[in-house]
């Protein structure tokens, strides 16, 4: 996805946020703040985005989100363990009505067998649920990343 993907998907996401009265906020690690770049490039987007946390470190992980350090331990950093918790713990420090997380691997180091570079786990958390999507994306580092955040915003527009 190209950065304009990115920004009109941000666009969709304020437009939607302000239509149906929700309160957004970001936990992001492998894009680290590329979600929240893209959000508030809107104009008016201060009306529904309450703010981002970048934890890439594990440390921050745990200390500002509430991340349980057996799930970081047990299942690691990028996993959909962590990436509910994350955006849990977004929520409920901001009192958003939603969250979005994303942990992964962006490359073009890191990576296991079980998930690759390029694996990214986004989560959405609101007010009874939350949703936990697995995607691989290719590409450079930084093409990762895009997609990750493009998709970490389709998430929104699909769920909210």
């Amino acid at each position: 996805m190209s950065q304009k993907d990115v920004f009109s998907l941000a666009t969709e996401v304020v437009e939607l946020a302000r239509a149906k009265g929700v309160s957004l906020c970001t936990a992001e690690s492998c894009t680290g703040g590329m979600i929240a770049e893209a959000i508030t490039s809107v104009s008016g987007a201060s009306s529904v985005f309450l703010g981002a946390l970048v934890t890439y470190d594990e440390r921050m992980k745990a200390k500002w989100l509430g991340v349980r350090e057996q799930t970081l331990s047990n299942f690691g950093a990028v996993s959909a363990q962590c990436a509910a918790e994350m955006a849990q713990g977004a929520r409920e420090a901001s009192g958003a009505a939603v969250a979005l997380s994303v942990t992964g691997f962006a490359g073009p180091l890191g990576g296991t067998e079980r998930d690759p570079v390029g694996t990214v786990y986004l989560c959405i958390s609101k007010e009874g649920c939350g949703e936990v999507v697995k995607k691989r994306f290719f590409g450079t580092r930084d093409e990762v990343r895009r997609q990750a955040a493009a998709e970490a915003l389709q998430l929104f527009l699909q769920y909210v």
